[in-house]
């Protein structure tokens, strides 16, 4: 099929790759433009960018879809299809409809749960059991529209937002491929009304740790929110990054140091199993400690 794709981070990098292999014919490829970063706040394209570039394939990477200019540009392609996953960008009505078999959306949840920007850190947040992948046909509303094709697999009790992020990468690879193997054959299932969540873009405010929270969702903050941006708490006087954890065994006043890098919470405890210190790489506990006096109490 002659297809558009349309994403941006490293979770659509997964998708371009499995659709070029598959053997479609990528048309074009848009995504966010490049954006100031590194030290040196150079200007730097987005992975999709990247990867679309290193396979010789034609990249746009408007700020709007908006205007009417960039809506004929899209249309002038005669794609059958597009194929978006974390653009980045409201795709308007024109272009919605200029594919002859409209555009696909690859969302990171088991829909109507958890529409909108963040539903892989939102899910472990939560305390879901499972999540998936859905294959949506899009409309103007955000994640509303049918599913083609949805595959659910359960959260594991060690589970990051990056481990997380993989998984379900993976199987939306898999799934489009075979959404589009078979798009004449397939029903439209329409989304119920009853269990809509909606995935708020993660606020950085919501990194820092209140040790007066319950041990469980503490846990579940700093699995969901690793690698990035990274739940944090005060240590010594320095701003360190939490990123991986397990509920553990203990109690005491929240944010006291039980032993270890073990913490007590509201309500029972929880072990940090890895961190990062400022400038400093990701360590494993016993390492962290090595280099690091824990204070009594953290902030």
């Amino acid at each position: 099929m002659r297809i558009v794709f349309m994403g941006t981070p490293d979770f659509s990098v997964t998708v371009l790759n499995a659709l070029v292999d598959a053997g479609h014919e990528i048309v074009c490829v848009y995504c966010q433009p490049p954006r100031p970063a590194g030290r040196g706040k150079k200007d730097r394209p987005t992975p999709v960018h990247a990867r679309a570039e290193a396979l010789g394939l034609p990249v746009r990477h408007p700020r709007t879809l908006r205007d009417a200019e960039a809506q004929a540009e899209f249309a002038a392609l005669n794609a059958d299809i597009a194929v978006v996953v974390a653009y980045g960008l409201i795709l308007p009505q024109p272009v919605l409809d200029a594919p002859k078999y409209g555009c696909l959306n690859i969302h990171a949840s088991l829909l109507p749960r958890w529409r909108g920007a963040a539903p892989i850190q939102r899910a472990i947040m939560a305390g879901d059991a499972q999540t998936g992948v859905c294959i949506m046909q899009m409309e103007a509303g955000l994640d509303t529209g049918p599913v083609l094709l949805r595959e659910a697999l359960d959260i594991a009790p060690d589970e990051t937002a990056a481990t997380l992020h993989d998984r379900l990468a993976r199987m939306g690879a898999r799934l489009i491929t075979a959404t589009l193997d078979k798009l004449d054959t397939l029903t439209p299932e329409v989304q119920p009304d009853a269990g809509v969540t909606y995935a708020e873009k993660i606020d950085k405010a919501e990194a820092r740790i209140d040790w007066t929270r319950p041990a469980v969702e503490i846990d579940r903050q700093i699995r969901g929110l690793s690698p990035f941006p990274g739940a944090w708490c005060e240590m010594g006087g320095e701003r360190v990054k939490l990123l991986l954890s397990r509920v553990a065994e203990g109690s005491g006043a929240p944010g006291q140091v039980l032993g270890g890098m073990t913490i007590a919470c509201g309500e029972g405890a929880v072990e940090i199993l890895s961190a990062q210190r400022p400038g400093k790489r990701a360590m494993e506990s016993a390492e962290f400690l090595r280099g690091f006096q824990m204070p009594d109490i953290l902030a």
